[in-house]
């Protein structure tokens, strides 16, 4: 959407979440489980 406002450089990054590419999605579906798991265990301490 930025590329369009030409506010971002054109080079064809997926969006997060509404492109259904088979790498492209584990790899945001991985960012968004690390990035839950430290919100969720953020006051656990560390041994």
């Amino acid at each position: 959407m930025g590329m369009v406002l030409g506010l971002l450089p054109i080079v064809g990054a997926p969006l997060p979440i509404l492109s259904y590419g088979g790498s492209s999605m584990m790899a945001i579906m991985l960012g968004l489980g690390i990035a839950m798991s430290c919100r969720v265990y953020k006051d656990t301490p560390v041994n």
